[in-house]
Formats: C-alpha cells, sequence, structure tokens
C-alpha cells in the first residue's frame, strides 16, 4: 500500500477509531472494507469512500483494508465492472493485496443464516406480491400491517425456502421476510426482505442459485464473516444501521461496527450510478469513459491525475452532514498539481497565419524554451522559428478596444522565447472580411524578448512554427449540465432537458509544436496561456493526435478563496 499521509486531517471516523484501539476494542484490530456493486464504473464520489477505506489502513500497523464485491444482484452486474473497479482503485494508488472478496463467495453461508433465522422463528417465507407487501408497510406516519403468512410455522417455512433454492417457483411466488416489527418507526425494520427469486445466471456462479440475498442481508453478515471492524458507509445508510444490528445480534454472530459519514456532492454533476447508466445507455455521452463524465475512469481520460483526486478528497474531510462542495475546487486541486508536474509547450488552438516580411527566407533558427519553471532540474527544449508562424486568433484584432495589449495594426507584442513582432498589414478574406494573414516585421536584436533599447512591451503571446508545427485535434470540455441546480432533474426525463449543448466543442485544425510528435496516451501538458491538455487515450494514434482540455488557466476557486480573505 502507498505511504502513509501525516499531514491527513483527524476527523471523527479517525478519532473513533483511535479510542477503539484505546480501549482494547477488536484487540487492537482496525480493517477496513470498500464494498462497490459491480453494476457501474465507479466516480469521483467512490473515490472519497476508497480513499478513506484505504488511507485509514494505511495509516494503522497491521492494518488492512479489503476490496469486496457486493455481487447480490445478477441482473445488473457485469464482469466488465468488476474489472474496472480494479483498474480504478490501483490508479488512484491502493492496492488490497491478498485481500479481494466476493459477497457470492459467501453465498451457502448466508443461506445457512437464512435456515438459522427460520428456525429461530425470526424469519419467515411470505407469499403476498411485491405490491401488496410495499401496501402493507405502512408509511412514514402509519404503521404497516402484519402479513397473513407471517405466522407460518418453522417447518412450512423451511419446506418452501428449500424449495424456493431448488427453482420451483416462479420469480416473486415468494421471498423471505425477517419477522421483526410491523409497526416500527423505522420502516427498514417492518419485516424487511432477506432473499428473492431471480431465476437468472450470475456472473461468477452461474445457474447454481436462483434465489439471492438482499444487500441489507448480505451486507452486514458479509463485514462480519470477514472480521471487518470498521463498517464504514455514507449517510443513506443511518436508517438501516439498527437492521444492520439486528441481522448480527439475531445470529450471534461477530459484530462490526458501522460508522455512517456524510456522502459527497459536487455543484454541476450527477453522482448515482442508476443516473450515469441512463446517460450512457441513452447515449447522451459516449461511455461510462467519457471526459465529461464525473467517473473516475471518465476524469482519468479527462487528464485528471490520482493525486489531485487524493488531494481533493483530503481538502474536503469527513463529516458526518451532507453538503455541496464546489466543483471548482476539485478543478482548483488538478491546477495544483499539474502547475507541479505537467511540461510546458505551446499550442495554437485557432491559427492565424503570420508572415515576418523582415525575417530571410528559407531560414530557421531554434529558440531555446523552459520546459518545466516549477522544476528547473527538468531543462529546455528548443523550437524552430521562421518566416512563417501562427498566432491565435484571439491575440489579432483590426480594431482593438482599450488595454488591449495584444497584437494589433502598428503595435509591438512580444513572441514567447522569441522576438518582438509589429504589425504592418492585414489580408482579408474578400468575401468574409475576416483577416486570415498578419504581416509582421521582427527585431532582430530582440532575441528572447528584450528590447535593446530597454523600449517596454507590455504584451506577450504564444506562437508555433508556421514550417514544422504539427496539426492536431483539441476537445474543449465543459459541465455537462447547463444549470447546477437542474443536475438531478434531467436524469431519468427521457429527453435529455438540462443537458449543455456546449459541453464538448471539438477544433479540428489546431496547431502544436514539434515536440508533440510522438507523445502518447495519457500525457499532460501545460499548453502556455491556454490550460491543461492530455493526450487522448482512446482515439489518439501517430497519425492523429487528440487532446483533451482537462482544466483551464484561470482558478475559480483560487479567486473565491482570496475574496473571503
Amino acid at each position: 500500500m502507498v505511504a502513509a499521509n501525516s499531514n491527513t486531517p483527524s476527523d471523527f471516523i479517525r478519532s473513533t477509531i483511535a479510542d477503539d484501539l484505546e480501549t482494547g476494542k477488536f484487540e487492537g484490530r482496525v480493517v477496513t472494507r470498500f464494498p462497490p456493486e459491480p453494476n457501474g464504473y465507479l466516480h469521483i464520489g467512490h473515490a472519497k469512500s476508497i480513499c478513506l477505506n484505504f488511507g485509514i489502513a494505511d495509516e494503522h500497523a497491521n492494518a488492512v483494508c479489503h476490496l469486496r464485491f457486493d455481487d447480490t444482484n445478477p441482473n445488473r452486474e457485469d464482469e466488465e465492472f468488476v474489472m474496472s473497479i480494479q483498474e480504478d482503485v490501483k490508479w488512484l494508488g491502493f492496492d488490497w493485496a491478498d485481500h479481494l472478496y466476493f459477497a457470492s463467495d459467501y453465498f451457502e453461508e448466508l443461506y445457512q443464516f437464512a435456515i438459522e433465522l427460520i428456525k429461530l422463528e425470526k424469519a419467515y417465507v411470505d407469499s403476498l406480491t411485491s405490491e401488496q407487501i410495499r401496501v402493507n408497510r405502512g408509511t412514514l406516519t402509519s404503521p404497516g400491517q402484519d402479513s397473513p403468512y407471517r405466522n407460518r410455522s418453522v417447518e412450512e417455512n423451511l419446506e418452501l425456502f428449500y424449495r424456493m433454492k431448488s427453482g420451483e417457483f416462479a420469480d416473486g411466488e415468494h421471498v423471505l421476510r425477517a419477522k421483526i416489527d410491523m409497526s416500527s418507526p423505522n420502516i427498514n425494520m417492518r419485516d424487511p426482505t432477506l432473499y428473492r427469486i431471480r431465476k437468472v445466471d450470475h456472473q461468477r456462479t452461474g445457474d447454481k442459485w436462483c434465489i439471492y440475498p438482499m444487500y441489507d442481508f448480505a451486507h452486514g453478515l458479509s463485514d462480519s464473516l470477514e472480521k471487518i471492524t470498521h463498517s464504514l458507509c455514507t449517510l443513506e445508510f443511518e436508517d438501516h444501521r439498527p437492521l444492520y444490528d439486528w441481522f448480527i445480534d439475531a445470529l450471534n454472530v461477530y459484530h462490526p461496527q458501522q460508522i455512517e459519514f456524510a456522502r459527497l456532492n459536487i455543484s454541476h454533476t450527477v453522482l448515482s450510478k442508476r443516473k450515469l447508466r441512463y446517460l450512457v445507455e441513452a447515449g447522451l455521452v459516449s461511455g461510462w469513459d467519457d471526459p465529461r463524465m464525473p467517473t473516475l475512469s471518465g476524469l482519468r481520460r479527462r487528464g485528471y491525475t490520482p493525486q489531485s483526486i487524493r488531494n481533493f478528497c483530503d481538502r474536503i474531510g469527513v463529516a458526518k452532514r451532507d453538503t455541496t462542495v464546489d466543483v471548482a475546487l476539485l478543478e482548483h486541486c488538478l491546477r495544483e498539481d499539474l502547475n507541479q508536474n505537467a511540461p510546458r509547450v505551446m499550442g495554437v488552438l485557432r491559427p492565424l497565419k503570420v508572415i515576418i516580411d523582415n525575417y530571410p527566407e528559407g531560414k530557421t533558427e531554434q529558440l531555446e524554451a523552459v520546459n518545466n519553471p516549477e522544476k528547473p532540474e527538468e531543462g529546455t527544449r528548443f523550437v524552430s522559428f521562421g518566416r512563417t508562424l501562427f498566432i491565435d486568433q484571439g491575440d489579432f484584432l483590426e480594431d482593438p478596444p482599450r488595454k488591449f495589449y495584444r497584437l494589433s495594426p502598428d503595435m509591438e507584442v512580444r513572441l514567447r522565447y522569441g522576438y518582438l513582432i509589429t504589425c504592418v498589414g492585414v489580408v482579408k478574406d474578400p468575401e468574409t472580411g475576416n483577416v486570415v494573414e498578419v504581416h509582421c516585421t521582427y527585431d532582430p536584436e530582440s532575441r528572447g524578448g528584450t528590447a535593446p533599447d530597454g523600449r517596454r512591451v507590455r504584451g506577450t503571446i504564444h506562437w508555433v512554427s508556421g514550417e514544422d508545427s504539427i496539426p492536431a485535434e483539441i476537445r474543449l470540455y465543459d459541465y455537462l449540465f447547463e444549470e447546477n441546480d437542474t443536475a438531478e432533474d434531467v436524469i431519468g426525463d427521457g429527453a435529455g432537458n438540462g443537458i449543455n449543448p456546449d459541453s464538448l466543442s471539438i477544433i479540428e485544425d489546431a496547431r502544436v509544436e514539434s515536440s508533440l510528435s510522438k507523445v502518447s496516451g495519457g500525457d499532460i501538458y501545460q499548453f502556455e496561456r491556454e490550460g491543461y491538455f492530455v493526450v487522448d487515450t482512446v482515439e489518439h494514434d501517430a497519425g492523429h493526435l487528440v487532446f483533451n482540455r482537462a482544466v483551464s488557466l484561470r482558478d475559480t476557486w483560487a479567486r473565491v478563496q482570496r475574496n473571503q480573505e
């Protein structure tokens, strides 16, 4: 496992564990688990749980964190999701070693637990329909009603349960329910279902089983079987904790401690596998790894780094109450990491040709450029300079406003790592009137961007060579949802209302410096003055450079923080 982070702040969960260690609870052991259901790809919300569970294990000697797949529902689960989850956990920097488990490994033990509950007269086979069970359960303000099958004898319940397992009944014909309290103020305690019939092959057990345990029943008992000490869950499971405890106490087996913490909510983002699945299946995104998706695979393809996500999880901390975190903080954490580690290059997203009239025809020279000002040890590279260049269209205006310190007629600017140039003319498209070519002169004594006479030049712009720059496709991403408060509402309406139509913009004719001719998928760079860009891992190849913008240079979160000081 990765080394413990000495800067990890304390929180109520870590304080509870420290107290337990001091009092000798669980014999001084710390065993946590990350238990995803393999019915989709992990998202940024899961990263919080991963960092918490594996992080706590890293912070204590001889502690371990299990990776367990709660694969009790074969209808939606798939080996693809199992593999992607393992990849994501490893990508974040964590390792479960030999502690990889599946709830399906415990199907026989869980089945025997169910039989034991029947024998203890704490479970019964119910023959009501699912709708009847729902109605009889009551509401938050009215108690439930006992099923007419609640008082079946132990012998009858055992016989029916055996027959359920043997496949004699159709889906939904019977269920096994716990016998608890139909008048409990906690609806979860009103005779919850333990087993249902599902004549569906399981991705690991095949057709061996046709009855499958419900999550609430399987989860806590799987924790018990694995001797988990601290079962860390999000707040939506707080009302389920009495049920978690009831199963374990009723069976008199090893008892882990469930502790709930606030789930992660992020502005402009949906963190629900069901809703993310809808986006994929409705074709509103290209797949689970679409860079606009909050899945870890999508964020990875977008250019997010493991360290930036771990830093984000550290910053938001662990709380007892749900809040919504501004997505700007996540972007800030990425900028912090990439500012330190991403090599600098120059890329022109919307090229405008520049001809330097007084630069010798056929001459080319190599100008030295810094690879990373944050890491001088990474040295320099050379970029080609010649008579023809490309600058960004936004860096030239024929009729500029006040305080426009970029290129315009008769204005002098500095070319990054290059020379001072002055605009002396333009060429326009006769049909549109748009400027298609800018003519300039350069000061041959200003190599490196310094005026020999000391004159002040306020503007600096980036550029690429017209001779050896290479074409690239640039994909600019924005929030998938137009408004933060509609993100949850648009999912499932079948129309895609609220989806931002500008969440993806593709620039097909960008130009980048020649040093990027041999990049690999996943390589990340700062395009100076433009932002941070990652080589796409899916559609990039040697003949087709594709860069995804990970994040812009403008740091909204940092500005917010400064304004609050």
